[in-house]
């Protein structure tokens, strides 16, 4: 089931995708592919390949706001716009932070929604 908003928090490892609305929050983890190869760039490969799995997750919602450290942001930005344009179009944002908990990404989210169109005042998760 797909909500109309989603946060996510992103680095190169690891990614949490936490769907939400007024009622409700969904949350999924994805980790990255180990694969142990001796081929040229196969951490390129694995790294596409979690991007992917995060877009995948992604699929339904309508607006989602992108969040991690520096590094992962660039990473995740670079594959979107290169290689899931049609992912890209639903990003809203993207938002450089720490390590927040799952009730302070919502909450990050919730802020960011409500000024960028209006989502309104919305409870907060239990």
């Amino acid at each position: 089931m797909s909500l109309f908003h989603a946060v996510v928090f992103v680095d190169h490892h690891h990614a949490q995708v936490l769907q939400f609305d007024a009622e409700q929050t969904q949350l999924q983890k994805i980790h990255e592919h180990q694969h142990l190869t001796r081929q040229h760039a196969s951490g390129v490969r694995s790294e596409h390949e979690f991007f992917g799995d995060v877009c995948d997750a992604l699929e339904g919602v309508s607006q989602v706001l992108i969040t991690g450290g520096h590094q992962g942001l660039a990473g995740f930005r670079h594959f979107v716009e290169k290689h899931r344009p049609q992912t890209a179009q639903h990003i809203a944002g993207y938002e450089v932070v720490g390590h927040p908990s799952e009730n302070e990404l919502v909450v990050i989210a919730r802020k960011y929604f409500v000024q960028a169109d209006g989502m309104g005042e919305t409870p907060m998760p239990s």
